[in-house]
């Protein structure tokens, strides 16, 4: 989605009117699109004009498009400024510009990762040229348009505010192979700027290129479960982008320091669904591939299915079952006898291991004590059980018992969304309206992400049936408010789930470990169990009795669940009510934000199933039925 667009001489004159920022700001605003409101506004202002100063030479062909603020697809990126047209062979051409204000940066010893001053402090954040380069490859996978036409993305870099004295620290031999796939320039290169879009563009196409980017058709978005064979081949699936690219560059380095001197880390990286969490643990899973190396979770779901698809992909028994491990299987192991422990869904964690719960210490402890460097990616907002034990505070606690130095903090955190079609609005509006935290930017969806509020489940279904058949990426996934009567009968007539106009299914099979994947699936309604940590193109969430709406409030019932749901064991005999209402309203965020494409609702509670279509409609951001 491009939000300002033009020909050259359109955008040098909206410069010199001193209104190109106002209009860059009112088309974010008409798009329900945040904004660093007066921090970027700044920015617009200044680094518009020296690309103005770039561009405003005769030898320039004022009927040349350009754009401002593209929303990369199925992200929510944008790109400062594109060039669109043809070459002097007629060849059509993109040039892709990342603009920084930026006055000084310091090098790191990180591949790709630079320092400068941001918000107050100096933050470890992704070399310009990486950035630029990532931009455009994300577009690349994207745009079928771009695909189909071999249409050439060029990226680049321009520092335009940048100290010539301080060029050695970001332009060295540290950062030479990204900057000649991205070239950078300073402030002393604007003509070799000029000069480097004049060879790619310098006729006019009548903004043809821009419309197909804009308005041509987007590729569907990996899942994680289908690319992992290839990752762990070492094929590049995600390119990583700026947090996810410092976190990943980061941990490399330390587990390249751990083997050297034989000491230990620990590094904590906290993102909420659909950040890359998993992306970097499985990147880092491949980069360390020749290492003693697991990538541990305790949800056996993503396990199972990623086990699947490796034995699909003729990898041996063997190296396979030594590669992705459960939570508690470093019980005996002794220090340090893995270079990387990778741990995913770290939240999910035990206290203690076994099927009794009666064996290890605690799994934290036992996870950082077995390897030089441990990886915990963590969400606290996922913690579904009453069992989950993974904290943040327990994670440094055992860390600093075991002597292995901290990661965390800021430059640790994710936040961009690579789920839910790129939308962090939609992330804030679930937030909001489970009453998980009260959000900014909870009342508008950056992008348009599908979701539906039905009366009706079987309708509901029908639909989500039809989207099935396109891939088999489609799942119906339900609160734990059912008791699972097909697993000790299976007969034909008998169901889990019966809702009014004549829905009846049953709980997924217990006799497959991968029903996220299997081709028969679709009928049984899978759990927050078989669901967290993977991803569908869309998911419809049956929302059981336990979430309601009271006086205008959403409100848990933990009464409600499945008598034989174990995830709130222990709740009424601790008096822990608290602990039920975060972990009932977890669960619905967690099943919520599992489609990459969309999200359907059905409410057994009709005062709730209303009320989401209120706030929904309110935005007219969706369609109702």
């Amino acid at each position: 989605m491009i939000v300002y667009s033009g020909t050259i001489s359109k955008f040098n004159n909206d410069v010199d009117n001193g209104i190109i920022a106002d209009l860059v700001k009112l088309e974010l605003e008409k798009r329900n699109i945040n904004n660093n409101n007066e921090s970027e506004f700044r920015s617009w202002d200044n680094s518009l004009l020296h690309m103005k100063n770039v561009l405003d030479v005769p030898e320039i062909n004022k009927d040349i498009r350009v754009a401002i603020e593209y929303q990369i697809p199925a992200t929510s990126k944008r790109v400062d400024f594109i060039i669109a047209g043809k070459d002097e062979n007629e060849k059509s051409n993109v040039v892709i510009i990342e603009l920084k204000q930026w006055e000084e940066a310091k090098r790191t010893s990180r591949e790709d990762i630079v320092t400068t001053y941001l918000a107050g402090t100096n933050r470890a954040v992704t070399h310009p040229s990486y950035q630029a380069y990532s931009y455009a490859k994300i577009i690349e996978n994207y745009n079928e348009y771009v695909q189909k036409k071999d249409i050439k993305l060029y990226p680049c870099c321009y520092l335009h505010n940048y100290k010539e004295k301080y060029r050695s620290e970001i332009d060295n031999e540290l950062y030479e192979d990204i900057i000649k796939i991205a070239p950078m320039y300073l402030k002393q290169d604007t003509i070799k700027l000029r000069e480097f879009i004049q060879k790619y563009v310098s006729k006019s196409d009548n903004g043809e290129l821009l419309y197909q980017i804009d308005h041509g058709k987007i590729r569907p978005s990996k899942a994680l479960q289908d690319t992992i064979v290839s990752m762990i081949n070492g094929n590049q699936e995600f390119y990583m982008i700026d947090e996810q690219k410092v976190v990943f560059s980061t941990i490399k380095k330390l587990v390249e320091n751990a083997i050297s001197t034989n000491e230990k880390y620990t590094i904590i990286v906290e993102g909420g669904p659909g950040t890359g969490k998993s992306v970097i643990a499985v990147n880092l899973l491949a980069e360390f591939r020749s290492l003693m190396v697991n990538y541990v979770t305790k949800n056996a779901a993503p396990r199972n299915v990623y086990f699947s698809k490796m034995r699909q992909g003729n990898f041996k028994l063997n190296y396979v079952k030594n590669l992705f491990k459960g939570s508690g299987a470093y019980v005996e192991s002794k220090k340090n006898d893995f270079d990387c422990l990778i741990v995913d869904e770290a939240h999910r964690l035990n206290k203690k291991s076994g099927m009794f719960m009666n064996l290890g210490e605690n799994q934290i402890k036992e996870i950082i004590n077995a390897s030089r460097v441990s990886v915990f990616f963590i969400d606290e907002d996922q913690i579904v059980t009453t069992k989950d034990f993974g904290s943040i505070e327990e994670i440094k606690t055992q860390a600093r018992l075991l002597g292995s130095k901290i990661y965390s903090g800021d430059e640790y955190r994710l936040t961009s969304q690579f789920r839910c079609n790129g939308s962090d609005g939609y992330i804030s509006f679930l937030d909001n309206l489970l009453g998980i935290r009260n959000t900014a930017n909870y009342d508008g969806f950056d992008l348009d992400y599908d979701i539906r509020v039905y009366d009706n489940p079987t309708l509901m279904r029908d639909k989500l049936r039809l989207m099935n058949q396109i891939n088999n990426k489609a799942r119906m996934i339900a609160g734990y408010c059912y008791e699972w009567v097909t697993q000790k009968s299976s007969g034909e007539e008998i169901y889990d789930i019966e809702l009014e106009n004549g829905f009846k299914a049953k709980w997924n099979f217990n006799s497959t470990n991968t029903w996220a994947i299997d081709e028969d699936s679709f009928e049984q309604v899978g759990c927050i169990h078989t669901a967290q940590g993977l991803e569908f193109d869309y998911v419809g969430i049956i929302i059981g009795k336990d979430l309601k709406l009271v006086n205008g409030k959403v409100v848990t019932d933990y009464t409600q669940r499945a008598k034989s749901d174990a995830s709130l064991k222990g709740i009424k005999s601790k008096g822990n009510y608290d602990l039920a209402d975060r972990i009932i309203k977890n669960t619905y965020k967690t099943l919520m934000s599992r489609g990459q494409k969309g999200c359907f609702v059905y409410c057994e509670d009709k005062p709730l199933n209303e009320y989401i279509k209120n706030k929904l409609d309110s935005r007219s951001q969706i369609r109702t039925k």
